[in-house]
């Protein structure tokens, strides 16, 4: 028995036909897969150029921190000076000052 169209003579344009429509699904896949690939790329690119920023904020960020480092060890050395020193009233009233200071901006923040 003979299937309709699958005869002796028609059977090279069916193979022909499914090969392209194999070749189609194949070019519409490859479509979707070059859309995906060039979105990839450029989230990898904004990434990159976020990574970069970063970097530069956090070095940025690091000299801050040390020559805040630098300022306060020298701060500190000044005050442990003080301390050693003869000059206890003065010491007595620079702490006394620093605790108005701090009620003040206590209350202040506290009527807010």
């Amino acid at each position: 028995m003979r299937r309709a169209g699958l005869g002796e003579g028609h059977s090279g344009n069916y193979v022909a036909s499914g090969y392209s429509v194999h070749e189609e699904e194949n070019e519409h896949l490859q479509e979707g897969l070059r859309a995906k690939v060039s979105a990839l790329k450029s989230l990898t690119i904004d990434i990159g150029t976020e990574v970069k920023y970063q970097n530069k904020m956090l070095d940025d960020m690091d000299s801050d921190f040390d020559s805040t480092g630098g300022l306060l060890g020298a701060t500190i050395g000044r005050v442990k000076q003080l301390s050693r020193g003869s000059q206890t009233k003065l010491l007595c009233y620079m702490l006394l000052f620093c605790f108005f200071v701090f009620f003040i901006l206590y209350w202040f923040i506290k009527l807010r």
